[in-house]
């Protein structure tokens, strides 16, 4: 790819997107379109075509999408199927009309059956039922992987999906209602420190970095406490939702935008297809091929963070897939390793949650 290509990063400000942003400028890439939500909506259909006819990006990364974790994924159901359908759908059909040289599209691992063989390859995909909590967005994001598949066998478009593990890092989400379950344990752990040791302080400059349904630092303690109490943190315990058995595998989003802009530059769609009449499963896992139980992840967040209270796992509330393992040997063959391991990268997100907290108040004060 040359340097001066016209690239355009769909989905920017979130959590894949900003890190590959960043990766493409760290490596020298110097013409780099973007848009917030409130210039381009991506599910208006004749909004995406115009921005793609005007703009003529040569190159498209199609990390936008709709996410959350296992709560949001189960109560907004129709929004994770039908908001993601239409942002990949525009995305994609908008490429093939304005003749985008290469695009890459950004799915999710829990595109792969509850009870896949351990670890995931590819070739599972469509082998059995999916996870029940996930399935609309599942069911979004195979889409996506088939009309990549099916764009590039009809109008010989170069279109590559990548299916990530799960991701952590700068610019994570860290709602407690929407988030994953790092992050999130994250902020609860976070806020269960903050009131162990009698720090209020802390906990409402927290509210005013992130807000919760409303709530910042002007929030009276009665509100504040309520928050804590609705997310099952206190100052001697913390509740975290399920078993604590699961196992997953965790992959920081800097190495995944590594692996991306990798990708993109060195994979084309001919070297993936598979010898024979059937064309699929051309899709790429992303991952570390490595995996952790949520007790174990939970425990190293809690000594990250110096929390000396106790951890409680409700095992009335849902444990999702209780493992998924990604096969990363078709990646590694690609010529890409990821190297941040999951204990350095929990010190380091945390310390960058300090950090944005910070200056995120600090910005308000001037």
């Amino acid at each position: 790819m040359d340097r001066n290509a016209k690239i355009y990063v769909a989905g920017h400000r979130g959590l894949v997107g900003s890190a590959i942003l960043a990766n493409l400028r760290k490596k020298g890439f110097t013409n780099i379109l973007v848009r917030t939500h409130s210039e381009l909506d991506l599910t208006n259909q004749a909004a995406v075509n115009a921005f793609f006819a005007d703009e003529r990006p040569e190159y498209v990364f199609l990390a936008a999408a709709h996410v959350g974790g296992i709560w949001a994924n189960h109560t907004r159901r129709a929004d994770f199927i039908y908001l993601n359908l239409m942002i990949q759908s525009n995305v994609i059909e908008a490429s093939r009309i304005s003749e985008v040289r290469k695009l890459l599209f950004l799915g999710s691992t829990c595109i792969y059956p509850r009870q896949a063989p351990q670890p995931m390859r590819e070739d599972y995909l469509l082998t059995s039922p999916l996870e029940y909590t996930n399935e609309p967005y599942a069911i979004a994001k195979i889409a996506g992987i088939k009309m990549c598949e099916s764009y590039n066998l009809q109008y010989g478009t170069n279109y590559i999906a990548v299916m990530p593990t799960n991701l952590y890092g700068p610019n994570d989400n860290f709602d407690p209602d929407t988030s994953h379950v790092l992050p999130a344990m994250i902020r609860k752990l976070h806020w269960a420190h903050c009131l162990r040791l009698g720090d209020r302080e802390a906990l409402r400059r927290d509210l005013d970095a992130r807000p919760v349904n409303g709530l910042a630092r002007q929030a009276s303690d009665k509100e504040i406490n309520a928050l804590l109490a609705l997310h099952g943190v206190q100052a001697d315990k913390v509740s975290l939702w399920g078993t604590g058995k699961p196992l997953r595998e965790f992959l920081w989003s800097e190495d995944m935008a590594d692996a991306c802009v990798h990708i993109l530059e060195n994979v084309n769609f001919a070297d993936l297809k598979p010898e024979g009449a059937d064309i699929r499963n051309t899709h790429i896992n992303i991952g570390t091929g490595r995996e952790i139980s949520i007790r174990e992840l939970a425990g190293r967040i809690q000594e990250t963070i110096g929390y000396g209270g106790a951890l409680n796992f409700d095992a009335s509330k849902p444990d999702g897939t209780l493992r998924k393992l990604t096969d990363v040997s078709k990646l590694h063959a690609l010529g890409w390793h990821h190297r941040l391991e999951i204990k350095e990268g929990i010190e380091r997100l945390y310390q960058w949650y300090l950090n944005s907290n910070n200056n995120n108040n600090k910005a308000h004060e001037q």
